[in-house]
């Protein structure tokens, strides 16, 4: 093979993947869906930015993001089915906030709840997020400051910000219902073994992983690196995790500059609660269609929910910095276990391994 059929192999594979990086997908979502849960994570924001304790409303409001697992089945099935989740992501987080007492179990804390948290939702078949936000509420808590005698209050606050959800779904349910027929419930898929428990548990080591190489890396925000690593692996195949990894990375790099011109802004709490308000209408506008552009606005929500907190101290552009890093390490972690969760090879050896340290009565 010459140099010039080399390079027209490489310059029709560079087009290839940037068709898949760039298409935009259809969606049928309409706008009242992300107006919903844009809602139900900014009522608890503007209610802490009323009362002055921004920080309690930043709790509740990752409470609220349940809301984006409700399912568009009849509504007495989707009540059902989103208090379960609030419920779920509630014991999540309370995991999360009493695991900061114990520094040394936090790793096997977190992998503990990204193991079961995944294997509950493969079970019933919940699609995308996933367990991204179970395991995001536990990573993000573990690592949040605070007093023993507070973990009443914060694990209340998350609850309350899952009643918000579940109040606000039920009232855009009554509405949407009205407009557009519901999907039947859909029975429960086969819970096979490599699906349920081989997967979760092989996610759940490499999120383990991830946290414990961010840990001894000595980043301050270790826990973006796990979430990172979480998302990216997820996918359901190695091209989908391929793809998902470069847009994360390349939505996170824009979204930094993005970040830079909001952080510049004197906000305040009421700014703080309004401009997330507004990014997560356009995160679950555009999540479904391009997940790239959707991460362009997912850095700064998480830059300000880490600002707002008052984790660490440091200037914008360290935290800029620093959020980059940590997406980039995470997605490169993610991207090595895909590789080994769709590896044939990989599969037959942990899967055996696996169901001769599980007794038989508990596997199909």
């Amino acid at each position: 093979m010459n140099i010039r059929e080399t390079w027209a192999r490489f310059l029709a594979l560079m087009r290839s993947e940037w068709r898949q990086l760039t298409t935009v997908k259809t969606s049928d979502r309409r706008w009242q869906m992300p107006f919903g849960a844009a809602v139900a994570a900014g009522l608890p924001l503007m209610a802490g930015a009323w009362f002055g304790r921004l920080d309690h409303g930043l709790i509740a409001s990752l409470g609220g993001l349940a809301f984006v697992y409700m399912p568009r089945t009849p509504l007495h099935h989707r009540m059902v089915w989103l208090m379960a989740c609030a419920f779920g992501m509630t014991a999540c987080h309370a995991l999360g906030v009493m695991s900061y007492f114990f520094p040394p179990l936090i790793v096997l804390l977190l992998a503990f709840t990204t193991v079961l948290a995944t294997m509950v939702l493969r079970f019933y078949g919940v699609g995308p997020p996933g367990s991204m936000f179970f395991v995001m509420s536990a990573a993000i808590a573990a690592y949040t400051p605070g007093e023993l005698a507070e973990i009443p209050l914060r694990v209340g606050l998350f609850a309350m910000g899952g009643l918000c959800a579940i109040l606000v779904a039920f009232f855009y349910s009554v509405h949407t219902l009205r407009v557009r027929a519901p999907e039947p419930v859909a029975p429960l898929p086969a819970a096979t073994f490599d699906y349920v428990v081989l997967d979760s548990v092989v996610i759940g080591a490499f999120v383990a992983m991830a946290l414990a190489l961010a840990q001894a890396l000595q980043l301050e925000r270790p826990y973006w690196v796990p979430v990172s690593c979480l998302a990216v692996m997820q996918e359901m195949s190695l091209r989908a995790v391929w793809n998902k990894q470069l847009q994360r990375i390349a939505g996170t790099g824009i979204g930094v500059l993005l970040s830079m011109g909001l952080l510049a802004l004197p906000l305040g709490h009421w700014g703080v609660a309004l401009s997330m308000t507004v990014l997560t209408f356009l995160i679950e506008t555009l999540v479904v269609r391009h997940y790239g552009l959707a991460v362009v606005f997912i850095t700064p929500l998480t830059l300000l929910l880490a600002e707002a907190s008052g984790i660490g101290g440091n200037s914008p552009a360290i935290m800029l910095e620093a959020r980059f890093f940590d997406t980039l390490l995470g997605c490169l972690f993610g991207l090595l276990g895909g590789a080994c969760l769709h590896s044939v090879g990989f599969r037959n050896f942990f899967g055996g391994l696996l169901r001769r340290l599980i007794p038989k009565r508990l596997t199909p």
